[in-house]
């Protein structure tokens, strides 16, 4: 990891495993919520916000704060998990499902590369994405999810390590072939999978 592109006070303070949680292999419980971010934090406006799905589609989708806001949403409790080892448990989140907005979207793509403001960008299999798997959060805890934590709106994917979960998110490419993201092209594992330790090239 290169030091110089994290925040500062990400560490979060480290707590005991509670008994019969279960933690994935090398990881310790944070009760407060860690910040980790490639960068400065983004402001955007909502009345310039907008969310797009693009790439190998039949046909492009976008959308405007207050059309996103009308789109069903979902409430997600669920445990996360950050490669820098701490995970929080019983996080609560709202949102709107991948599976909603990709619904009546026609596509061969196999991979889908979240991008953000800021320039940020995570890759991630179409097929870890969809079946209530993945969401746009834009609450956290009953409240609009703040900027540091990646608001107006973040990906979230709490099934693979927490920097797959892109915050500012602003569109999702898909795409035919696989296209690594910010943090795999410096030496991230290309998936993530907590369960497997699966945090850098080769493990």
């Amino acid at each position: 990891m290169n030091a110089r592109l994290i925040s500062r006070g990400f560490h979060g303070r480290r707590q005991e495993p509670a008994e019969g949680k279960n933690l994935p292999p090398g990881q310790y419980l944070v009760e407060d919520f860690p910040v980790l971010s490639a960068g400065p934090t983004p402001h955007t406006p909502l009345a310039n916000w907008t969310f797009t799905i693009d790439g190998e589609v039949d046909e492009p989708k976008r959308w405007t704060w207050e059309e996103f806001q009308a789109l069903p949403r979902e409430t997600i409790t669920t445990d996360i998990h950050c490669v820098t080892h701490w995970s929080k448990f019983g996080t609560v989140w709202e949102g709107v499902s991948i599976d909603t907005l990709l619904d009546g979207v026609e596509t061969a793509a196999s991979y889908i590369v979240a991008y953000s403001d800021g320039g940020y960008t995570a890759n991630l299999p179409l097929e870890d994405m969809t079946d209530g798997q993945a969401w746009i959060a834009y609450a956290f805890d009953g409240e609009p999810l703040e900027p540091e934590h990646g608001g107006p709106a973040r990906l979230l994917v709490p099934h693979l390590y927490f920097w797959k979960s892109a915050k500012w998110v602003r569109g999702l490419r898909l795409l035919g072939e696989d296209e690594p993201g910010f943090w795999e092209v410096r030496g991230y594992h290309n998936y993530g999978d907590p369960w497997k330790e699966q945090r850098y090239w080769g493990d």
